[in-house]
């Protein structure tokens, strides 16, 4: 099965800019979008052969998620279920025999950390979430994470350090997920491969320089770890100052 996750910065725009060619292009099972930016009725997609599934923001034009699948799954969750975490429209579900799916958009922790105690919160929540999903059957993790976990992921890790996406707080929240049964399949691939970034500033001609962060994941329970065929950054595609990430999965 072939999985895609994005994050296009605002669907509407990203639709202007080639989105549907590569959504054909890239023949996805499940194709996972973060930062859709939309309220319900906002756009109509035609995507014969696929389901779609939306969660988004109560707060207009910011945020949001949606799965668009093959397979017609035995249940659908929204959010998280914690009135605290449920109002930005951050994270889908869906059950299948075999696995869970979950796309989520992790929350910014913003300029100087001002968001960092509710990202730590969230974070603890988040991980609870998907290990109690654990136990029923394998889970499958994409989207933003919002973190560069090692000095590997990110083109300037020195004078990022401390800052969002890169401060101590996250990396550690990023290992202790890890440490709780899942594996980054991008990394257990390659863990050696440098320059393989998923966003870029639209700033100081960054995505140009390839002067960019690996904050788009695929993590997977680490007993399926033997079931990753490929894992992907597909970093020529553009339409958003992120590009998709994929993994194909023997499952």
């Amino acid at each position: 099965m072939r999985f895609l996750s994005w994050n296009v910065n605002g669907l509407r725009a990203c639709v202007k800019k080639g989105f549907e060619d590569v959504f054909w292009g890239m023949d996805a099972d499940f194709f996972c979008l973060q930062e859709t930016k939309l309220q319900p009725g906002q756009i109509e997609l035609d995507l014969p052969g696929y389901e779609q599934f939306w969660c988004s923001a109560e707060k207009k034009g910011y945020s949001g998620t949606a799965i668009f699948a093959k397979h017609k799954p035995l249940s659908v969750r929204y959010n998280l279920g914690i009135p605290e975490h449920d109002t930005e429209g951050r994270v889908i579900t869906l059950e299948y025999p075999d696995f869970w799916l979950v796309t989520v958009y992790t929350p910014n922790a913003q300029n100087e950390l001002k968001r960092i105690d509710y990202r730590m919160s969230w974070e603890d929540a988040f991980r609870y979430y998907l290990t109690e999903l654990d136990k029923e059957k394998p889970v499958i993790l994409c989207g933003d994470l919002n973190v560069a976990h090692n000095e590997i992921d990110l083109k300037n890790p020195k004078t990022n350090i401390g800052n969002a996406g890169f401060s101590y707080e996250e990396r550690g929240k990023f290992t202790e997920l890890l440490e709780a049964g899942f594996t980054d399949t991008f990394r257990y691939l390659y863990p050696d491969l440098e320059g393989a970034y998923s966003w870029w500033s639209y700033r100081f001609n960054a995505r140009a320089n390839n002067a960019g962060w690996r904050i788009d994941y695929f993590l997977v329970s680490d007993r399926i770890q033997d079931k990753i065929s490929k894992a992907y950054i597909c970093s020529e595609i553009e339409g958003s100052d992120h590009c998709p990430v994929g993994l194909d999965l023997d499952i």
